[in-house]
């Protein structure tokens, strides 16, 4: 008997699972038909026994946020599905099972309100606790940061609404409490947050500006890795735009300006276009790809990696809506010192080269 389209329309369709470990973007999105017999039931009621883990004060939290649509329309925790309606909820980042403790790891900090606070975050810093790395991590410094401020609660905790990779610095935004979690958490899912890196790549382009339009997911052949996949069971949309910002023959320094926030995202698209990140040795970039054979060259090459001993690339600016406020919020950060350098040393290079 072949598949009634009706019926796989009102299965749960989980089509964005943000926290998942092919995204950077913490939230989950949920699309339901409502069935032909539903009796009237409250909304909330109605996604709890349809989301597995989902708390009614997630749930309730999404409504306050404005994140439970139906039939396209903001409804609140007490409306009364009916049959046919058509449900999207956006749920923030869920609570991880991995009990976190309070760390005394000094973090930079940006900006901070009751809401949420902005940190430049160091390369070879963790986000948070998982795969191996369960102290010493971005969540058990904020923890620590945040159980010492006056009139702290024991139950205070960080609200992660995105992450950035180990070995990447810049910008990063965390929450306070769970409603602010998870109105930014319906920014991140709407593409409205405004998000730059700048990285330093290997080869040179033909042109100024371009987009890199090309599905991420988890790389066949290496589990640890991503990749750019044409299986929709396996590759997820991501769209990097990029623009130069300076030309030094082997290498160049760009901006990257990100739609999506899948993981690895930008190492995976530039690898994928010939120009990976400068030193990045999951995606081919820790060798010598352009210039010349000279033992000069090398040396040079060589003093820059250890100058930079990771991938180059920094998260350079945050752009939000305040969750509470509602005012626009932007941030920028700094290059750090080893990127800096590196800079330096090319633009040094281009201008005086070395055989």
């Amino acid at each position: 008997m072949p598949d009634n389209p009706e019926s796989r329309e009102e299965q749960i369709q989980h089509e964005a699972s943000g926290f998942a470990e092919d995204s950077n973007e913490l939230y989950e999105h949920f699309r339901f038909r409502v069935d032909r017999g539903q009796a009237l039931l409250r909304i909330d009621k109605y996604l709890m026994a349809k989301i597995e883990n989902a708390s009614r004060n997630r749930i309730q939290n999404s409504a306050r946020a404005g994140n439970i649509l139906v039939n396209g329309t903001v409804v609140k925790s007490n409306y009364k599905v009916k049959p046919r309606d058509l449900i999207t909820i956006v749920l923030a980042y869920p609570p991880r099972d991995t009990e976190i403790y309070p760390e005394n790891i000094p973090i930079q900090i940006v900006y901070e309100d009751d809401d949420l606070i902005v940190v430049n975050k160091e390369a070879g810093i963790v986000v948070h606790p998982g795969h191996g790395n369960f102290s010493g991590t971005l969540q058990n410094a904020l923890l620590f940061h945040i159980l010492r401020k006056p009139g702290a609660s024991p139950d205070d905790k960080p609200y992660l609404v995105h992450r950035i990779d180990k070995d990447t610095s810049g910008i990063l935004l965390v929450a306070w409490n769970e409603l602010a979690q998870t109105k930014l958490a319906k920014q991140f899912f709407d593409h409205t947050i405004e998000r730059t890196y700048t990285a330093l790549v290997w080869g040179n382009f033909t042109e100024d500006e371009g987009t890199i339009d090309a599905p991420v997911g988890r790389d066949p052949r290496n589990r640890l890795i991503q990749a750019v996949s044409r299986d929709p069971s396996t590759g997820r949309h991501a769209v990097t735009h990029y623009k130069v910002i300076e030309r030094f023959g082997y290498v160049t320094l760009i901006e990257c300006r990100l739609e999506t926030g899948r993981t690895h995202q930008i190492r995976v698209h530039m690898s994928h276009i010939g120009h990976p990140l400068f030193n990045d040795e999951s995606y081919g970039g820790s060798v010598i790809l352009k210039g010349t054979t000279f033992s000069k060259y090398k040396q040079f090459v060589e003093n820059c990696f250890s100058l930079m001993p990771r991938q180059a690339l920094h998260a350079t600016s945050l752009g939000f809506e305040h969750p509470i406020s509602r005012k626009h919020m932007f941030f920028k950060s700094e290059y750090p010192a080893d990127l800096k350098a590196v800079i330096e040393k090319w633009r040094n290079y281009t201008v005086h080269p070395q055989r």
